[in-house]
């Protein structure tokens, strides 16, 4: 399709629509075609786009053929390595992305006027955080909150609650984003773990030697945590025996018998197969925080699933500190702060 000369002039030609001053072309456009054509060019390929769409390929194909000639301008160019966006298409792209931003915007601050807690609420932490603290804990928040649906969703990256790809986030870091919000509410303590079978006594312990040890460490994606830079400062390469991309990962692979190696105490401590080789290290310990955005704080089911959450967190605080070891300490440290809660 030839391309129009003097093309980007044809924006400027507007007439009022709803209130909003757009190009005569856009009247007929959904914003579902909107997200096609970024969905596009987010890809570089039809078949990605479908996929990220949910859609057929051929949807795709037949619906991206159609706005380009509603438009009556080239959007894409096909090359060898894919779909490239003309210069139109790319201040198409960019009206898309003001316009999903401006939604987004508008969206959070309804959902921040919400009076009552019920809804659907979009956690995002990772996988560590919710097999071994925080499941149980939102199975009582369902129990004491049912109108409120819980999508949880994991990974060790930070998802974007500015554009609600989370409604909330729990994550532990010693500088959390400035664009949010929120509280700290608890400090994880790590400390060094070998296997017991392999250490069985304080004095094995006292006598194991760590630059004869084949140690297990956290992958580069986790290079600017402390602990991280130490042990790969510390340790000669070649004892480097494993890594790995998740702090869950790494404490299956000390009890693997990959090596020692410093793990948070909260996962390695209720595993008997594995053993402190030293008491936590404070300047690897990091903060616990519960996120949202500021819009987002004042909508009843985030205030009431924060305020619950740091309530629970609360109770398990000496153990998520390391101050309290062995298999038992969470079941028994709960137990105890149910019995003064109590009393």
């Amino acid at each position: 399709m030839p391309f129009p000369s003097g093309a980007g002039l044809w924006f400027l030609r507007r007439v009022w629509c709803g209130g909003m001053r757009v190009a005569e072309p856009f009247k007929n456009l959904a914003w579902d075609d909107f997200r096609l054509i970024k969905a596009v060019a987010d890809a570089r390929s039809l078949p990605a786009a479908a996929v990220q769409m949910g859609v057929n390929h051929s949807t795709v194909f037949r619906r991206l053929k159609q706005i380009e000639e509603a438009l009556g301008v080239a959007l894409f160019v096909r090359h060898r390595t894919g779909y490239a966006l003309t210069p139109a298409g790319e201040e198409v792209v960019a009206l898309a992305e003001r316009v999903d931003a401006d939604i987004t915007s508008v969206t959070r601050k309804i959902a921040g006027r919400e009076l009552a807690p019920a809804g659907e609420l979009r956690v995002t932490t990772n996988d560590s955080l919710l097999v071994h603290l925080l499941m149980p804990m939102l199975a009582r928040f369902r129990e004491a909150c049912p109108s409120v649906r819980l999508d949880v969703v994991l990974g060790n990256q930070a998802l974007n609650l500015s554009k609600r790809d989370a409604d909330v986030a729990i994550r532990a870091s010693d500088t959390p984003p400035d664009n949010l919000v929120g509280r700290r509410v608890a400090r994880i303590g790590w400390a060094l773990y070998g296997l017991a079978r392999r250490f069985p006594s304080a004095d094995a312990i006292a006598q194991m030697d760590p630059a004869a040890e084949d140690w297990v460490s956290l992958g580069d994606g986790f290079g600017g945590m402390k602990v991280v830079k130490d042990t790969l400062a510390r340790i000669p390469p070649e004892r480097i025996a494993y890594r790995v991309n998740t702090v869950f990962g790494l404490a299956e692979a000390i009890e693997a018998g990959l090596g020692i190696g410093y793990a948070p105490c909260f996962i390695a401590d209720p595993r008997p197969a594995l053993v402190r080789l030293a008491p936590p290290e404070p300047a690897y310990a990091a903060d616990l925080w519960l996120l949202t955005h500021p819009d987002l704080r004042h909508a009843a089911r985030v205030r009431v699933f924060l305020d619950f959450m740091a309530g629970e967190i609360a109770r398990y605080r000496v153990f998520l500190e390391g101050a309290a070891e062995g298999g038992d300490a969470v079941a028994e440290q709960a137990l105890a702060s149910e019995e003064a809660g109590e009393g």
